[in-house]
This record gives structure tokens, sequence and C-alpha cells, in this order.
């Protein structure tokens, strides 16, 4: 401030020495007052640029200046600078941040003290059917209009989430939505979505997993108590013990049959997946699938007077089909369980009619396609679990344990192939597993040599 009111003295001096050189002293005042307006009025002039510069924040159109006004534009402009790299940097993280909850696979959505959304991310958008543009700053109440979650909003208790219905969700596929909300701030809440379909079908399936083997084991288990307690209590001639016994031989077999496929199952799910070191001839494992067939097929028809019908290709257009990458017992029990599904659920005098071809992409499809009495569509998207019977009844008569088609999904899942089922009811159902190029080796033909016709006709 001093050097200020020293250049206010000087602009007087100046002044009133001219004016004392012109008129004398009492040019000398008058020059010494208007050297004061000149220095008041420029000084002005200045400070209103300044002002008018910080009402516009234009960074760029800082005025030139000395003397205080100046400096404090300059300190001014660093302070807007410094201000606008703090918002600029704020700005980015917060755009950060909300990208990272755009991409979590949860729904977030952000309600004032209100309960309107101040912002939400597309999956919970999805989820709880709204616009996230659209329906900012609109009442969650009237959105999600669920009865369970107007219950939870209005009882304030969100130490737990609800589970509500997904918008998309169908009798066939249900969706289940997870709604948990989290208060925050001043009245503020968070709101997470999460679905917990698969989740609770993983809960449902566990808890029929569980029932089912507990049944699968109690039946026999029970049928045997009493058998034992007959065969202790009561004096049985020679034929009823021996019937009693084979009756306790059967249901004994029934168990180790299911113990056998559980553990097959586990072993399934919890081994490395298999490699591309170990390779089995294509006829060799389709003619253990037909030896085994055919065996049961004639344990199941001996007391019938008709037969099953069971074509297979033959061993030496098999020979130029190669070999096919995997384990080969896991190969083995897949297909042969197709196979010995057919056999089982198609009546005496029935055709079972077994293929292996190759397309022209390189894959290989194994097909097993019979004339049994076929599966209602409703039933071919659950017949893969485990103990899922569309027949209850008929299962057991033949010896089924609920677990082949289950053990089939997961060994061809693991050496990359996929399972096709169709079926008509009343005329039979087709199985189809498609092996990928990569697990596929065919023998090299000399050149100009061909398949011949007849095998391509008994391989398709």
């Amino acid at each position: 401030m001093l050097w200020r009111f020293g250049y206010f003295l000087a602009w007087q001096l100046v002044g009133g020495a001219l004016g004392w050189w012109l008129e004398g002293p009492w040019g000398a005042a008058v020059g010494a007052a208007v050297a004061a307006w000149l220095w008041f009025g420029g000084d002005l002039w200045r400070g209103v640029r300044v002002l008018r510069w910080l009402r516009s924040g234009d960074l760029s159109a800082t005025p030139s200046s000395f003397g205080m006004w100046g400096e404090a534009a300059e300190r001014a402009r660093r302070l807007l600078r410094q201000r606008q790299a703090l918002v600029k940097d704020s700005e980015e993280r917060l755009q950060e941040i909300l990208a990272a909850l755009q991409a979590t696979p949860n729904g977030v959505v952000l309600l004032d003290a209100e309960g309107r959304i101040e912002w939400c991310n597309q999956i919970a958008a999805v989820q709880l059917g709204f616009d996230a543009q659209r329906d900012v700053m609109q009442s969650i109440g009237n959105l999600v209009r669920d009865p369970d979650f107007g219950a939870y909003y209005a009882a304030q208790d969100f130490t737990h989430d609800v589970v509500l219905q997904g918008r998309d969700s169908t009798p066939s596929r249900p969706v289940r939505i997870s709604v948990h909300l989290h208060p925050y701030g001043e009245g503020r809440k968070l709101l997470l979505t999460r679905d917990v379909t698969a989740l609770e079908q993983a809960d449902a399936m566990r808890r029929d997993f569980v029932a089912n083997v507990s049944h699968e084991i109690r039946t026999p288990l029970t049928v045997l108590t009493g058998f034992v307690e007959t065969l202790q209590t009561l004096p049985l001639d020679a034929e009823e013990r021996a019937r009693y016994l084979s009756m306790m031989a059967q249901q004994a077999a029934r168990m180790q049959s299911v113990v056998h496929d559980l553990l097959t199952l586990s072993r399934l799910e919890g081994s490395p997946l298999p490699g591309m070191s170990e390779w089995t001839p294509v006829q060799v494992l389709m003619q253990r699938c037909e030896d085994e067939g055919r065996a049961l097929s004639a344990v199941l028809t001996q007391n019938h007077h008709r037969h099953h019908v069971l074509q297979f290709p033959a061993a030496q257009d098999l020979r130029a089909e190669g070999e096919i990458a995997g384990v080969p017992s896991e190969l083995q029990s897949a297909l042969s369980n197709l196979i010995s599904n057919a056999v089982r659920y198609t009546p005496a005098g029935g055709t079972i009619t077994v293929r292996w071809r190759h397309t022209d992409d390189g894959s290989a499809i194994f097909t097993v396609s019979d004339t049994g009495p076929g599966i209602a569509p409703e039933h071919i998207p659950r017949i893969t679990e485990r103990f899922y019977r569309v027949d209850r009844s008929r299962s057991r008569e033949t010896g089924g344990t609920g677990l082949g088609l289950a053990i089939v999904k997961h060994a061809v899942q693991r050496h990359g192939a996929t399972l096709e089922i169709t079926s008509v009811l009343g005329k039979g159902s087709v199985f189809s597993v498609t092996f990928p190029a990569n697990r596929l080796r065919r023998p090299a033909l000399p050149d100009g040599l061909q398949p011949t016709a007849s095998a391509q006709t008994a391989l398709q």
C-alpha cells in the first residue's frame, strides 16, 4: 500500500510542478488537483476491468494491468485455474466411479432423501424395468410397484434384502431379483440389485438332490430291512428263502447303481478337463458301446417274444472315422448311457439306431434314435437334471437311477461337445452329441481314394 500512496503523491507533484510552471502558485494547486483526479479515474477504470473479468470468469481474457489491480487480477487468475483443475480432476474421478458402477454385474441406484432416482446403472434399469435417463428424479416407489418392495420400503428396516420377480420373468423361465437398500448421508439411500435366479435354482436343485438321494436309498433299504426281519423271524422253505434273497440282491444292486453313478458324477465335476494327448479309435469305442447295448437288450427282452432291433455302423466303416481325443472311460460312459436309455425305454420289438457321421466343418455327430414312447416338450429342458424322471415307475422297472443323462451332460461338456435332444410323443426320441473338430483325427487316405458310398450311407 505504501508504494500505491507514493505513486499517488508522485502524480500530484508532477501535476503541481506543471501548473507552477504554467500559472504560478495558483496553477500549482490546480495542477495537483487535476493530476489527483486523473490518477483516480485511471485507477477506477482498471478496477472496473478487473471486476468485469471476474464476473465473466474467462481465464483467456485476463486484463493486462499494473499496480494493485494487476496483481489482484493475476492472483485471481491463478486461483481460478487451480479451482478449475480441481473441478476437472473431481469430475474425472466421478466419471471413473460411475463407469465402475456401470460395469458392475449388479444393479446400483442412488436415491435422494425423498426416494427419487439421482443415478442408476444400466443393469438396475433392466432388472427393475425403467429407463436410466428418462426416469432420473422419478420416485422409486412409482416405478417399482411390486407390493413386496412397497412394504419393504415403508417398513424402513433395511437390515435384510427382499426378493422380487423380474420384469422379464415367465413361468417357463422365472427371474428373481434381490433388492437391498443401504442408507447413507443425510437421508439418502443406495439401492443394490442382483439376479439371484441361478442361486435359487441351485438351492432348489440341492434340496431336490438331497431329497431324491434319500428317497432312492431309503426305499431299497426299507425293502432289505423287511426281508432280513422276515428271514430272521419266519421259518421259510428253500424256495421262499431263495426268492427273498433274490429280491434283496436286486435292491442291493439298485443301491449300488445309485452310489456308482453318484461317484461318477462327483469324479466328473472334480477332475481336470480332458487333454488332447490320449486318443481312442472310434471303432473301439463304438464296439464297446454296441456290446453293452446288445447285452442290456438281451436281459430286458428275455421274457418277450420279440427283441429290440439294434442297428450300428459296420466295423469296417468305423475304421475310416479315425480317433477321438479325451478320456476313454468318460466317452464310453456318455455314449453307452444314451444307448442304454434308448434300450430301456423302447418296448420290445422297437428299433434303436446308432449313427456316427462327420460334417463339412470337421466335427462329428453321434446319434441315437429310438421308436420309444417319446418325451413331452415340457420335460426336455429338465431331463438332464439329476434324478429327474419323466416316468418314475417305468424308470425303476427298467433299472434306471435317474442319473444317466446327468452323467452324459457333464461328460460331453468336459470334452467340448454339445448334447441335443429332440422327441415326438408316440414316435420316439433322438439324442445327438456333436464333438468339435479339434478332438477328431481321421486317417489319411491315399491320393484319389474316397470313402465308399456304402460306408457313407451306413454312417449317415
